[in-house]
């Protein structure tokens, strides 16, 4: 026995007029339309796609996705709610940064960044490894001056979207002229961060140019874990599962947080950091600069103080190398290039299963004058 239009919204929680948006855009079809009156009749094995429905709408999924979502298998549409779910958690969690963020700017009235006592400058290097088992090296690293930054590309032309994502950045590097190996001048928090982000965008862009250039099906992408310097102060810019590490006093701190789908789960306790490491879905990433939405990335500030390490590097060393080791590289090798080749040679010696970049730089004073500058 079919149902009418109203007994059918009645009994699934949805209104006559959501029922008529679902049948125009094929998400819930009636079972049978009048062909002289056009009224709708629902067959009543069409509550449970109906509630599946009403379920997905208040989660705010999109209608396009929830089609999708609706016609997969119920381990299959598990699986996709709870990575649309992931998505959203990490946007809010992006949302509440900028938050924050706002906050601390607008109670400051965007307070530029003054030097206190002495002058920063840095000692950096960086190196960027293919691996023992990839035939291309996808990554790309980069060190100088005002600028640390690494990025792991993926998909078809990965690697001219990771050059691209950080020639954005040195071009943000140049944009005041100084090339000098102490910090520029002031900066108002604001406009720094802004100009990061219009980097990013700018980025993005580029990544979006590459798709489709060689025909292959998954279009490019790349994450971007970047630092530049200024005054006494650093902005951070991160997306995707490339990492931060700060080595101050002794101790090791990640300073990004992976967007991906395992750390979310960690995030939500439903596995534990040690099962998210061997996970099949493990580099599964819920942010990247892919063409798409780049307002996604993290920006923030970090105040620098002298004898900081700063280790920026792709998921081809943290995969590999456990974190005691990267700990035990950067509290004992004191020249930064020879700290980076140490640490790629951690990861080529457990297996090098993927290209590695590694970017290290060391806060000194500038006064110090032979500290600043590459590693030598």
């Amino acid at each position: 026995m079919l149902l009418t239009i109203g007994e059918f919204g009645h009994a699934s929680g949805l209104s006559p007029k959501a029922l008529r948006l679902y049948d125009e855009l094929g998400l819930l079809p009636p079972a049978r339309v009048d062909p002289l009156t056009g009224y709708r009749f629902y067959d009543p094995a069409q509550l449970e796609r109906a509630g599946l429905v009403a379920w997905l709408r208040r989660l705010g999924m999109p209608l396009a996705r929830i089609r999708v979502v609706c016609d997969l298998a119920p381990a299959a549409a598990a699986g996709a709610v709870a990575a649309f779910w992931a998505q959203v958690e990490s946007d809010t969690d992006a949302r509440r940064d900028l938050a924050t963020f706002l906050v601390d700017h607008l109670s400051r009235k965007d307070t530029v960044m003054e030097r206190t006592g002495a002058a920063l400058a840095i000692r950096y290097a960086a190196l960027t490894d293919t691996g023992l088992i990839r035939e291309s090296n996808q990554d790309a690293a980069y060190a100088d001056a005002r600028l640390l930054a690494v990025a792991d590309g993926f998909g078809a032309g990965g690697a001219p979207a990771s050059a691209a994502a950080i020639e954005a950045l040195k071009r943000l590097d140049l944009a005041d002229g100084t090339r000098t190996g102490t910090t520029g001048p002031g900066i108002p928090a604001g406009g720094l961060l802004n100009a990061l982000e219009n980097a990013v965008q700018e980025a993005n862009e580029a990544v979006r140019g590459l798709a489709g250039t060689d025909g292959a099906p998954q279009g490019p992408g790349t994450t971007l874990t970047a630092m530049l310097w200024t005054g006494s102060q650093l902005a951070l810019v991160h997306i995707g599962d490339s990492r931060a590490y700060l080595l101050r006093g002794g101790e090791l701190f990640q300073i990004t947080h992976d967007h991906t789908l395992v750390q979310s789960m960690v995030d939500d306790g439903r596995i534990s950091p040690g099962e998210a490491a061997s996970h099949p879905q493990r580099t599964l990433l819920l942010r990247a600069l892919d063409g798409g939405d780049a307002s996604a990335a993290d920006l923030r500030l970090h105040d620098a103080l002298p004898g900081d390490r700063y280790l920026l590097c792709s998921d081809g060393l943290t995969a590999v190398v456990p974190g005691q080791d990267i700990h035990q590289v950067l509290a004992t090798v004191t020249d930064p290039e020879e700290a980076v080749r140490e640490l790629i040679g951690l990861a080529n010696a457990g297996g090098g299963p993927d290209n590695v970049s590694c970017a290290v730089a060391d806060v000194v004073e500038a006064a110090a004058g032979a500290g600043a500058g590459p590693a030598r």
